[in-house]
């Protein structure tokens, strides 16, 4: 396998402090893992990371994303960042190397010693530069903090960062949202993230919402925020590449390009998921079960459950039409070996008759409409087992 067309994901699942949106598996409080899970995360990629090393060559992408990477002390950084360089890079260097930071996480020599270690990509988890909203939604930083660690980070040597941001929030206005994006420009980045805010089950926000205690934007103004940012952004140079992704050209996220067009990668780290010859892979989420599998030479992993024929069309396209290029006629009829058209013609017809879809023969994909509208767009992909 050609060695561009592979990547490498490694979970840090700690933070300081639990955001209240948050549903990763992540955890916070626990200091006292830090050292033992990061030997345990250096040993499996020794392991099995040598072994996917071998066989495919060198990962063209690596991510370090949590959780707050970040959250880990410099001695517990570099002892990871070492190990992944052994074994993953010998010889040369990623495409893109990427490490996750909260801005209240890191100073000026953390960052310094992240690029010197090979590291070439940042992306900061700002949400907001509003400081009451930042409070509210259960962040550690301020907004001045953002503002001087992509500052540092700049200083450091790093030309190619990233910014999250967040729509949706409790209280916010669209006032306050056009503001951030107004200061996230300033700093110039070369990659921004809009992400609206969902209340995921089990999350702080989902127990307040169910309390009646948490007041959300009208969907009026939500929907302006929505269109304010996918009017803007690209009149500013950012191209939108992606639902909730825009960049300057060439600076789309390569690592996540990879989940999306159907690259194989390989999930590193409590609670982490690969995608190996087709089939989907999850780590143990439990601290204590990660190490004690690494510890007793054990792959710490277990498959999911085998995708069906159709699940895997329909993962396929969903996939695809996250991004602006959409789905591709010709590497859907090479992975199943069935006609897009085929299957989804009557419905690929009635969505472009709504203008929520665009094809050009050989591409089909979601317009400005259908992004804003997806969920629906996805319900119409899914397929009935029984037609097959």
């Amino acid at each position: 396998m050609d060695a561009k067309q592979w990547g490498v994901y490694v979970h840090i699942p700690f933070c300081r402090q639990k955001c209240f949106y948050c549903d990763f598996p992540s955890f916070a409080g626990r200091e006292r893992y830090w050292e033992d899970y990061t030997e345990a995360l250096c040993r499996e990629i020794a392991v099995r990371g040598s072994y996917y090393r071998q066989l495919w060559g060198r990962p063209a992408t690596i991510y370090l994303g949590g959780g707050t990477p970040s959250v880990l002390p410099a001695k517990l950084m570099q002892q990871l960042l070492v190990k992944l360089r052994q074994v993953f890079l010998s010889g040369g260097e990623a495409e893109e190397f990427t490490v996750e930071c909260n801005p209240g996480t890191v100073d000026e020599a953390y960052l310094v010693m992240l690029r010197e270690l090979g590291v070439n990509r940042l992306s900061f988890g700002v949400q907001s530069f509003d400081d009451e909203l930042l409070k509210r939604i259960g962040r550690i930083h301020s907004g001045q903090q953002a503002v001087d660690a992509v500052e540092m980070a700049k200083q450091a040597g790093f030309v190619n960062l990233s910014l999250d941001l967040m729509y949706g929030l409790p209280g916010q206005t669209l006032e306050q949202l056009q503001e951030s994006v107004r200061q996230a420009l300033a700093l110039e980045p070369q990659h921004i993230s809009i992400y609206g805010l969902q209340l995921e089950e089990g999350t702080a926000f989902y127990r307040m919402q169910e309390l009646g205690k948490l007041t959300l934007p009208e969907e009026e103004t939500t929907e302006a925020m929505y269109d304010y940012m996918t009017e803007f952004l690209p009149l500013q140079g950012y191209e939108r590449y992606e639902i909730s992704n825009f960049a300057r050209p060439g600076f789309a996220s390569r690592h996540n390009m990879s989940y999306w067009q159907d690259v194989p990668y390989l999930g590193l780290g409590a609670a982490a998921h690969s995608y190996l010859d087709g089939q989907r892979w999850a780590a143990f989420a439990d601290l204590d079960r990660y190490i004690e599998a690494i510890a007793g030479n054990r792959v710490p992993m277990e498959p999911e459950e085998p995708a069906t024929a159709v699940i895997a069309m329909e993962e396929f396209c969903f996939l695809a039409l996250r991004t602006a290029k959409g789905i591709s006629r010709e590497k859907f009829w090479q992975k199943f070996g069935r006609n897009l058209d085929d299957l989804y013609g009557m419905v690929m017809r009635e969505l472009l008759e709504t203008n929520l879809l665009a094809d050009d023969g050989r591409y089909v994909w979601l317009t400005r409409r259908g992004m804003k509208y997806g969920n629906l767009v996805f319900e119409k992909f899914l397929l009935d087992e029984q037609d097959f």
